[in-house]
């Protein structure tokens, strides 16, 4: 397959216009199958951009992991199978979009297995210049032809359906990556408490008059505020509970007890500003800190010495907005309470935002089963994830360390 800027050469139907594929593409990216992911339209529009600019030669594992999801040069590709797990769900994800009947005649756009140079086709009779007439004897013949081929396939159907039944129920579906951190919370019968970050400095709500909306009043009250990037990851999680039938409880960190810990699952969402995060993560190898004045942010590495530190500096953080943020992961069984505990918690929001992400991307978690399977299956884990912060925007967040016991 030869590439410009101007077309895509196929054997199928000579040349694609580029300004086709960008529309196909951005149909793709918009429709519900990859509407609801940040990363499989970046990686989707990468590889179709760079084939379009003549730079398909490029499109290989590690310069995609390198552009696309932030990996060191060097990074192990072996061991970090980010890139081939992306593009496996994503070749899923185009199939899902032309299974819709409307879209069968659109301009195809592929993924071919093993490869991540895309392909471009318009559909046997969908391009603009397949037209067939048939005439009127030709058109009974096949529909006698139709006839018979619709008894047999419906009669071969009933034997594979008969078989597929038989093969669903002598095997049973192979657990995913998913499946590998989520499982404990939701085939337990304990409940789940989500406890977050509050604020109780408010003293006061500006109300709207329901006659004239524009026109404001501020009454007396004592609120309770939550930051709201500290919801994304709760609402992301929260998805992940109700498509399983679990239910939860939402509390702020002030009104949490101790023996509301001890009733089942938490989940603890941010990190200086919630006591539980702080305290339940203290006796933990990787665990927050700071300078006494404040300005200094860090995750720390109570294993392993000499440690640089994962840091926020608070100064430079307020006058770029531009930094490098972390969050601090963790699922555990907590010795106080008994109970199995998750964290999710950024050194700053951004990072918070990323732990969330990382938590429900079935790419992401493919990283710590192998490293939990290298580790021997250990049931407690915590890990390390980065993100960098472009004015006030967390990119992809990236595994820095984990650690397993």
């Amino acid at each position: 397959m030869s590439v410009n800027q101007q077309d895509v050469r196929t054997d199928e139907c000579g040349a694609v216009p580029a300004a086709a594929i960008r529309e196909q593409l951005d149909r793709l990216v918009e429709s519900p199958p990859f509407n609801h992911s940040r990363r499989f339209p970046t990686f989707l529009r990468f590889v179709v951009e760079h084939a379009l600019s003549g730079n398909s030669i490029s499109l290989k594992e590690r310069t995609i992991g390198i552009e696309v999801f932030g990996r060191d040069a060097d990074y192990d590709t072996a061991s970090d199978p980010i890139v081939r797990v992306t593009a496996a769900e994503i070749r899923k994800r185009i199939a899902q979009y032309y299974a819709v009947p409307e879209h069968q005649q659109e301009l195809r756009l592929s993924l071919p297995a093993g490869c991540y140079i895309p392909e471009f086709h318009f559909p046997q009779n969908g391009h603009p210049s397949a037209t067939h007439q048939a005439s009127l004897s030709e058109a009974a013949q096949s529909s006698r032809s139709s006839l018979r081929r619709a008894i047999l396939f419906i009669s071969a159907l009933a034997l594979l359906t008969a078989g597929v039944a038989a093969g669903w129920f002598l095997h049973a579906p192979r657990p995913t990556s998913f499946d590998f951190f989520w499982a404990p919370v939701l085939q337990s019968n304990d409940p789940v408490l989500f406890c977050v970050a509050d604020q109780n400095q408010y003293t006061a709500i500006e109300l709207r008059d329901a006659n004239d909306p524009a026109k404001q009043t501020v009454l007396k009250d004592n609120l309770t505020a939550v930051v709201f990037d500290d919801l994304q990851p709760v609402v992301k999680i929260a998805g992940i509970l109700e498509s399983h039938g679990k239910k939860y409880d939402l509390r702020g960190e002030s009104a949490t007890t101790l023996g509301e810990l001890r009733n089942g699952t938490t989940i603890v969402v941010g990190a200086f500003d919630n006591v539980w995060a702080l305290r339940l993560t203290r006796p933990l190898r990787y665990h927050f800190d700071n300078d006494p004045a404040m300005t200094q942010f860090r995750i720390v590495d109570s294993g392993s010495k000499p440690h640089v530190p994962w840091t926020v500096d608070r100064l430079e953080q307020m006058r770029t907005n531009s930094f490098k943020d972390y969050a601090l992961i963790a699922r555990f069984v907590d010795p106080t309470t008994g109970k199995l505990t998750i964290v999710a918690a950024g050194l700053a929001r951004g990072g918070t935002i990323a732990a969330g992400e990382f938590l429900t991307d079935a790419a992401n978690l493919v990283q710590l089963e192998q490293q939990a399977r290298s580790a021997g299956g250990r049931p407690n884990m915590e890990f390390v994830v980065s993100t960098q912060i472009i004015n006030g925007e967390p990119g992809m967040p990236k595994l820095e360390a984990s650690y397993f016991w």
